[in-house]
């Protein structure tokens, strides 16, 4: 990477962190979800920084991929999920944290827990010349196991690279047997952790209203083309939200994102619930490996 995408990649990092910050100073329970994600995004942006990604506000056993939709009357409770991305011309700072939004003992078990295997991860990264994917996911499994939790094995962190944030590289919450080391490039590592009695994994749950541009092609429609092009111009690759595109075009966009769902051109990615119904936390940091070393650009 060169010194400019450097700069962005520490920039969006920065911003991230006063994010996060922001965020734990103002949600308490019973406030709207989509009044927490818009002041997260709007905050984002009036620090010099785009969202890269809708703003991800996820209840309990809903591990993942949860955004509220404009009109959305939902309101934060339980174990709550705050991921947050931010880019700076696609260079990309991805964290997470988990809010015990009931004061109980067991959620705070398990932030205790995801929280200890991301720091635990993160320090065998800093130490070591050429970290081993697999001993991440061990170190990661053993913490979380240590805690009187599990892991989500089907969860991972992964490697980053511009206008892309699941980039080619896994990294496992578990040791997967894989002895690739990580080399030079920008990676999140992001531990979920469960209940022991839940299943340790997730699955599908409702639609999101979370896509994704997946590939190139022609609408029939006008104003489906103008939407694309849209969504090509300002989202390029990464995620965007229903909620977004309403605000630019009207409750009409719906229609357009079913056509252009219908014809292959964008993903809509689907909540990530855990399958026993158990409770799950989250923590994330995003790294840079160089030849100069590893730094933390989330903390």
């Amino acid at each position: 990477m060169d010194a400019q995408e450097l700069a962005q990649l520490k920039h969006a990092g920065s911003i991230a962190v006063e994010s996060i910050a922001f965020a734990r100073k103002f949600i308490v329970r019973g406030m709207p979800l989509l009044e927490i994600a818009e002041r997260i995004e709007e905050h984002i942006v009036q620090l010099g920084g785009k969202p890269a990604f809708p703003v991800n506000l996820s209840i309990n056993e809903i591990a993942a991929h949860a955004t509220p939709a404009l009109g959305d009357t939902a309101v934060a409770r339980g174990l709550l999920k705050v991921d947050i991305g931010v880019q700076m011309e696609g260079s990309i700072a991805d964290t997470a944290f988990t809010l015990d939004l009931e004061q109980l003992p067991e959620n705070a078990q398990l932030i205790v827990a995801a929280e200890q295997a991301l720091k635990a991860a993160v320090q065998f990264v800093e130490q070591e010349h050429a970290p081993a994917i697999r001993e991440i996911g061990r170190i990661i499994a053993n913490t979380i196991t240590q805690h009187h939790a599990q892991p989500v094995t089907n969860l991972s962190g992964h490697s980053i690279e511009s206008y892309e944030i699941h980039a080619g590289v896994t990294l496992p919450n578990y040791d997967n047997a894989q002895e690739k080391v990580l080399g030079i490039g920008v990676y999140a590592i992001e531990p979920f952790a469960t209940e022991r009695s839940g299943a340790g994994q997730v699955r599908d749950g409702k639609m999101s209203g979370i896509y994704a541009l997946v590939k190139e092609g022609a609408v029939r429609d006008t104003f489906t083309r103008e939407v694309l092009a849209y969504i090509a111009e300002e989202y390029r690759t990464l995620p965007f939200c229903t909620r977004w595109l309403q605000k630019k075009f009207g409750s009409r966009v719906l229609l357009s994102l079913q056509r252009l769902e219908t014809a292959g051109l964008v993903h809509q990615y689907p909540q990530l619930v855990e399958v026993a119904g158990k409770k799950v936390a989250q923590a994330e940091h995003t790294l840079i490996i160089s030849e100069k070393g590893v730094q933390v650009t989330t903390r």
